[in-house]
């Protein structure tokens, strides 16, 4: 008897641990959260927001409008991620693309992954699209520079304190040249106690 007792009572604890009530909020996409003190959203941004604005400011820019007369194309290449923790880069990518097609100051063209996707579909094109509506060949737009650059990490921690400290490198490339025309570095410092 008391072993049935005692199952029940573990049964009937497992049973009201698993219904616990999880609540949902919705909140503002530009609302800082910093749940566990990791690389998020918000880092995500404000270093892709901070950055662009920098390159921006800097003279490779009059200096290659003056020469050629247009605005620069860019590539937003690779950024590696060689920090302590998983970081999708992808989002990085895709913030500072936004930054530079938004500001007006540069025109952005696809980086290889895409151009393969695009062609491939431009192929395709060749024999079923319309001739009236299908994509010409050799009409891409060539870079005239190349942004790539890395994510770097620090973790000091001592018992339940821990500092985590990030550091962006950008680089921006003269396709032509090799020539770096722009340097950049965000550094992030995050205290995380638990």
């Amino acid at each position: 008897m008391k072993r049935i007792f005692l199952f029940s009572a573990v049964l009937i604890m497992i049973f009201a641990a698993g219904c616990q009530r999880r609540t949902v909020s919705r909140i503002d996409p530009g609302q800082a959260v910093d749940l566990s003190g990791r690389w998020n959203d918000t880092d995500s941004r404000l270093v892709a927001e901070e950055m662009i604005r920098d390159v921006l400011s800097r003279p490779w820019l009059s200096r290659f409008e003056t020469r050629a007369g247009r605005v620069p194309v860019v590539i937003v290449g690779d950024v590696r991620n060689r920090s302590h923790e998983h970081i999708d880069a992808e989002t990085f990518i895709r913030n500072m693309e936004r930054e530079f097609v938004n500001s007006g100051a540069v025109r952005v063209v696809q980086g290889a992954e895409f151009r393969e996707q695009i062609r491939q579909e431009r192929a395709d094109q060749q024999e079923f699209a319309s001739p009236e509506t299908m994509a010409r060949w050799r009409r891409e737009i060539g870079a005239d520079y190349i942004l790539t650059g890395t994510m770097n990490s620090i973790v000091d921690q001592h018992r339940r304190d821990r500092i985590i400290y990030y550091q962006i490198n950008l680089e921006l490339t003269d396709m032509e040249t090799n020539e770096k025309v722009w340097i950049g570095e965000k550094q992030i410092k995050k205290a995380v106690r638990n």
